[in-house]
């Protein structure tokens, strides 16, 4: 009996600083980038493919001959014969509520283009988006930053 009520005075007593003790609430987000439109546009001897952003994150990317959505590594099917993925780190399509930042299309054809024939979003998860390029064929790429407002551009020649 006395094993009985020790075991109950010591569940009381943690349940007692449970409720004293301050709430554990979530870590609070990282700051991101959030992506808010992508626009694309023809010019003499490249297309232009525009990401609007709230900040500018840092980024990379690679050529290849397939795309794959992050993170599920599903095949991304949009026109092309060559592929640009470009991964931006600290960037998200969403505010920490889940609220979509980016509300145009996932994937559009870019008919008005010469070499860029497609843009998907093509991962945006744990602070790593990705956008994907379908191209008609391999060609030189030049990506960099501009400031008021904050975007990542993406020039492909023709």
């Amino acid at each position: 009996m006395i094993r009985t009520k020790s075991l109950a005075a010591a569940l009381l007593a943690v349940l007692a600083l449970a409720a004293v003790a301050p709430a554990a609430s979530a870590a609070p987000s990282v700051t991101a980038a959030y992506l808010t439109n992508i626009r694309v546009g023809a010019h003499p001897t490249t297309d232009r493919v525009v990401l609007d952003l709230s900040s500018l994150p840092t980024y990379s990317y690679t050529v290849g001959d397939e795309l794959f959505y992050d993170p599920s590594g599903k095949p991304v099917n949009i026109p092309g014969t060559k592929f640009v993925d470009l991964v931006m780190q600290g960037a998200t399509a969403h505010d920490d509520n889940g609220h979509p930042t980016y509300t145009g299309p996932q994937t559009f054809n870019t008919p008005q283009l010469t070499n860029v024939q497609a843009v998907a979003v093509i991962g945006d998860f744990e602070h790593v988006l990705s956008i994907g390029l379908g191209l008609k064929h391999a060609a030189n790429i030049h990506v960099f930053t501009l400031t008021a407002p904050n975007r990542l551009v993406i020039d492909v020649d023709h």
